[in-house]
């Protein structure tokens, strides 16, 4: 699979420095300008798969950077122009080190931890008798503490971000905000392409004048899980897995096959048969995700096509 972008190494002018996280590299340049590049690597359990998935940059960009137009009204984000299908330009800031997880159902790590019988998750309480994929009374916000790349995020309490000085009271209460802003108005989004926004994470930073501003994606099918809308109440029911549009099934294969990301656990392989079926999903979620129909970019040569287009922006 060579028609996939898994590492860069461009040198852009007036570059300062390069930060390379798990599926995005972040070039620093003066002026306070960041040139963040959506590489195909895929992540899953904190760990970076070894092959990368074809256009899944391209739909990660794409999809954050018109949910970012879609609510900015409601929330400042930092991003200034998208030269590239897989590049986002934008102001550099200062990230805050956690990510604000939000859920609206109890899915995921949330119903992981639920059967393992805890009922509180990053200092929240989860009602009793909930089954898994059941709707909150009220979405939780549940922090993460944001990892480095090849450790695990771990989870946090609103307490502890504040006792350790993590973040600021006053800025946490900001964060808390356009968390919650931000999913409302992702759930709106998603009701109207028949889908159920169940869980999501933000990423916040802050502009050099002390601005907090939205960063990173939001509401991709890497940073969310949704529902098909229609059926989900006779799913759960009938006690039924519910029909997801998220990496969730990269998930599920993974643990199929013995992996959850766990010490001393080897990544299995993934046979390009099934890359081109993961690459398939992923352009199925940008269309339902989007309501838009997905247009391939040239891959013939990723690296020269985002250096051309980078390039010509700057000198715009």
């Amino acid at each position: 699979m060579n028609n996939t972008i898994t590492s860069t190494n461009f040198n852009f002018p007036g570059q300062k420095s390069v930060y390379k996280g798990k599926v995005r590299e972040v070039y620093q340049l003066e002026n306070d300008i960041l040139v963040m590049v959506a590489t195909d690597r895929l992540s899953a359990f904190d760990v970076v798969m070894p092959k990368g998935i074809p256009y899944k940059g391209q739909i990660l960009n794409q999809i954050a950077t018109k949910m970012m137009a879609d609510t900015a009204d409601i929330v400042p984000n930092w991003l200034l122009a998208t030269p590239d299908p897989n590049v986002a330009v934008g102001h550099a800031c200062e990230p805050f080190k956690v990510e604000m997880v939000i859920r609206g159902y109890m899915s995921g790590h949330a119903a992981r931890e639920y059967k393992l019988g805890k009922r509180i998750l990053c200092g929240v309480t989860m009602p009793e008798g909930m089954k898994e994929n059941d709707k909150f009374p009220e979405p939780i916000i549940t922090p993460a503490t944001k990892a480095e790349m090849g450790d695990h995020d771990e989870d946090i309490s609103r307490e502890d971000i504040l006792k350790r000085g993590i973040v600021s009271e006053d800025d946490y209460v900001v964060l808390e905000k356009y968390t919650r802003d931000l999913f409302q108005r992702g759930t709106e989004i998603a009701a109207k392409r028949g889908l159920i926004l169940v869980d999501t994470k933000y990423e916040f930073g802050k502009t050099k004048d002390g601005k907090i501003v939205l960063i990173d994606e939001i509401h991709t099918p890497d940073s969310s899980r949704y529902f098909y809308a229609d059926g989900y109440e006779e799913r759960q029911n009938r006690m039924e897995p519910q029909k997801q549009l998220s990496k969730e099934f990269v998930r599920q294969w993974l643990i199929s096959e013995g992996f959850q990301g766990l010490e001393g656990q080897k990544v299995p392989v993934m046979s390009d048969d099934y890359i081109t079926t993961v690459s398939e999903r992923y352009i199925e979620l940008y269309e339902n995700i989007t309501g838009e129909k997905f247009v391939k970019a040239d891959i013939s040569d990723i690296q020269s096509r985002i250096e051309k287009n980078v390039l010509a922006y700057l000198k715009s």
